[in-house]
């Protein structure tokens, strides 16, 4: 299940989701360099729709202390994160997780992700999301998957409801996105709606 590297990290199982075009698993500490290179080659693009971000945010500290975080969140069953991968070339390209499982009555989570600029409205994360999606409803046994974005993020909103999911609200003052409260829409697929 959970095991203990030499470095003494724990890290998430060894899982590994295949599609026909990529692939997701979790992060481990030598995607550091290759992902601190797409966040800061894609940094512009990212941050309008994203929380702020820290001043150490690409450094390897920072990322050693997201995997071990990560990590606690699978163990714990609050979490789950992963990186998405070309299947031909082996490059890092987005990543996506699933967060604040609740279990009990609701079992439910939250998905979110990201797609470096250059791979960006290629399919990737829909493809990926799709992987992820067959993971939570399957594997975790989940109910619900939730998802939030920018009321102006429309290929964010393109991509939810490609892939299933139902526009369900409006949520002002949702989440802090780039320094600022932000209006979010919200989408829901249910495991009985999942078409995978």
């Amino acid at each position: 299940m959970i095991r203990l590297l030499g470095s003494g990290l724990i890290s998430p199982p060894a899982v590994r989701l295949d599609g026909p075009r990529c692939y997701v698993r979790p992060p481990l500490p030598r995607d550091w360099r290759e992902w601190a290179d797409l966040r800061a080659a894609s940094r512009d693009f990212l941050t309008p729709w994203e929380p702020t971000w820290p001043t150490d945010a690409l450094t390897r500290a920072a990322f050693s202390r997201r995997l071990r975080r990560q990590a606690q969140e699978w163990r714990d069953d609050l979490g789950y994160s992963f990186l998405i991968f070309d299947r031909g070339t082996d490059a890092l390209v987005g990543g996506l997780g699933l967060t604040n499982i609740r279990r009990g009555v609701a079992q439910m989570g939250t998905l979110g992700y990201w797609a470096g600029q250059p791979y960006a409205r290629n399919g990737y994360v829909s493809a990926a999301t799709r992987l992820v999606l067959e993971f939570a409803f399957g594997q975790l046994g989940l109910h619900r998957i939730e998802a939030a974005c920018l009321p102006t993020n429309l290929p964010s909103r393109g991509l939810l409801e490609k892939v299933g999911f139902t526009h369900e609200g409006y949520a002002r003052g949702y989440l802090r996105i780039d320094g600022a409260w932000r209006d979010h829409v919200l989408y829901a697929i249910l495991r009985e709606e999942w078409k995978g």
